[in-house]
């Protein structure tokens, strides 16, 4: 005698997306590196841009404070340097060899002062970012060898804004 299985109508289907679903929360909820994270951002400025004025959380550990000449700023500050020669979000060619940075919403061509651990550079602001939690400034490799900072790729700095 034969005999078959009956399949309830919808369960392989049922099955297959849950199957699916299962798949993709493994490959894209894996977690994302600090060193993956920073390489890609770089690309989405444009499109992250108007997520930065809404965004709270963006904020975390930087604090404003008062200095000689105006604003100032203080936080976690990271470098940049892989995306050389890919357009920044004011429409410059991002060169790693610059003294330029990423800022999330001061405007393009301010300059700052920014100093790490006794070490100052002046840069100019250039980019949109950075887009990782408690960063204040993201500098390009130029900027953050000029202080010291390509060691740890990420620390503490003061900004004062020169211009």
């Amino acid at each position: 005698m034969l005999h078959t299985n009956k399949v309830v109508p919808g369960t392989l289907t049922r099955s297959r997306t849950a199957l699916a679903l299962i798949a993709a929360t493994l490959l894209v909820g894996g977690a994302v590196t600090e060193a993956s994270a920073k390489s890609r951002h770089h690309r989405h400025h444009a499109s992250h841009a108007h997520k930065a004025k809404s965004s709270n959380w963006l904020d975390a550990n930087a604090s404003i404070s008062p200095s000689g000449s105006g604003h100032g700023f203080s936080g976690k500050a990271s470098f940049y340097g892989n995306e050389s020669g890919s357009k920044t979000a004011s429409g410059q060619r991002f060169n790693q060899n610059a003294m330029t940075a990423a800022h999330r919403s001061l405007p393009f061509g301010t300059k700052l002062r920014v100093t790490h651990r006794g070490q100052s550079v002046i840069v100019t602001i250039n980019d949109r970012g950075p887009f990782i939690r408690g960063r204040v400034l993201d500098l390009s490799k130029g900027a953050a060898r000029a202080i010291g900072l390509t060691g740890a790729g990420v620390g503490h700095v003061t900004a004062e804004v020169v211009s």
